[in-house]
């Protein structure tokens, strides 16, 4: 019985496992495994001191951009009507310059764009470090693992979001307004945390040479042989965040607006004559019929005076005024100045029972659909002699696209305050 066990043994042996240290060189925890001759601790430095000037160029400017739409003024226009203390910075939008707005969030969409090809060439630089083991060594070590994932995932959230809503995809859950300034503070939560911890060494690295030409911790142990130099990619970078500015920043200007190939309302064609510029929403796609705006539509007036009713004949029997203003959307782009003409808010306002000092003013449209039907605007805009309610552009009546029989005008004020199809006006405390 025992040589026949032993015979049976040795034909069929059992099966052998490799070496578990062998194994775990071939897992992304073993210095080994990332083998780039490009990694190290200069290459991520001047990635990250480039983000910290663009990420903090782009937060700014959305915050700015946040404050335009005067989300503290009225709940029609707060989106966000949980934001407590994030919103103490919140301030009385300006009406000058008339471009104000249009800069601001062309600045904001441009560079959260141009920034993609740098975010993503740092967290590649940084790839090995969030495989490390272990995952925690000390408390500061594990707070500085949780201020990494808030501004890693913050990151790539707010520019996942951004890039949907450029592209008018809004495939994520929920409203794109709370998302995106929620998502924001998360994202600058961790961003001020990562800055505090290694912009010391960063500033230290690249103005002393420190670790030049030397091993580091982020550098490869056993590399393989370069395909491209540092100073190679660094340029790949640049020529790709190059190629995004030119494909998109045109849709912000009329003599590049054939260049936005990466942004709806670039090289979309609006048509000719004099209402042929950009427009985000039709009258069909907010279901605005030729009976909401034919001879039945009435423009209603509301103040101290009572209800005051008007067509669109009286309208253009009153004094009528112009302006040249852009109009500029959340989505970053924007037309060049139109002459619009029309009806002064602040006369208007007159009308209303406010003589002096016209106050803030609730308006709506007879649109159906949509997140802005209803929209406040503050007094000094009401009183801003360029705000209109306007009834022709360059010098022909609105089209039904651009918000026939009336709408909204007002210097440096985003796209969606500048509302189409208005039939009531309320001024006064909201």
């Amino acid at each position: 019985m025992g040589d026949t066990h032993h015979g049976r043994a040795s034909r069929f042996p059992f099966p052998s496992f490799p070496d578990r240290s062998r194994v775990r060189e071939r897992l992304p925890s073993a210095p080994g495994f990332w083998r780039s001759p490009v990694r190290g601790v200069r290459f991520t430095a001047v990635l990250g001191l480039v983000l910290l000037v663009g990420l903090t160029l782009v937060f700014v400017t959305g915050l700015l951009s946040y404050a335009a739409y005067n989300p503290d003024l009225a709940a029609v226009n707060d989106k966000t009507p949980g934001k407590g203390l994030l919103g103490f910075y919140l301030f009385a939008w300006p009406t000058g310059p008339h471009w104000l707005y249009r800069l601001d969030q062309g600045v904001h969409v441009t560079g959260g764009i141009v920034l993609v090809p740098v975010l993503l060439a740092k967290l590649w630089s940084v790839i090995p470090r969030l495989f490390a083991l272990p995952p925690v060594r000390s408390v500061a070590h594990a707070l500085e693992r949780v201020s990494l994932l808030l501004l890693v995932g913050g990151a790539l959230f707010e520019f996942v979001t951004g890039l949907l809503n450029i592209q008018l995809e809004y495939v994520f859950p929920g409203s794109f307004y709370p998302l995106h300034f929620y998502g924001a503070w998360v994202f600058f939560a961790g961003f001020v945390a990562h800055v505090g911890l290694k912009l010391p060494r960063a500033v230290r690295v690249l103005r002393s040479g420190e670790l030049r030409g030397e091993v580091d911790e982020l550098t490869a142990p056993a590399p393989d042989a370069p395909t491209i130099s540092r100073r190679g990619a660094f340029a790949m970078v640049g020529a790709g965040s190059l190629l995004l500015l030119v494909t998109s920043v045109g849709r912000s200007f009329d003599a590049l607006r054939s260049t936005a190939l990466l942004t709806p309302r670039g090289v979309a064609d609006p048509g000719s004559g004099p209402n042929g510029f950009q427009i985000n929403k039709t009258a069909a796609s907010v279901r605005v019929t030729p009976a909401d705006t034919g001879e039945r539509w009435r423009l209603t007036v509301h103040g101290p005076a009572g209800e005051l009713t008007f067509t669109r004949e009286q309208l253009l029997a009153m004094d009528q005024y112009s302006a040249a203003l852009p109009i500029a959307c959340v989505e970053g782009w924007s037309t060049s100045d139109q002459w619009w003409r029309g009806v002064r808010l602040r006369d208007l306002a007159a009308l209303a029972g406010y003589p002096d000092r016209p106050p803030t003013v609730l308006v709506e449209s007879v649109q159906r659909s949509g997140p802005f039907r209803k929209a406040a605007l503050r007094d000094n805009q009401v009183r801003d002699p360029r705000s209109l309610l306007a009834l022709e552009v360059n010098g022909e009546t609105l089209s039904p696209d651009h918000g026939f029989p009336a709408r909204i005008i007002v210097p440096a004020a985003p796209g969606v305050l500048n509302t189409k199809w208005v039939t009531r006006l309320t001024f006064g405390e909201l």
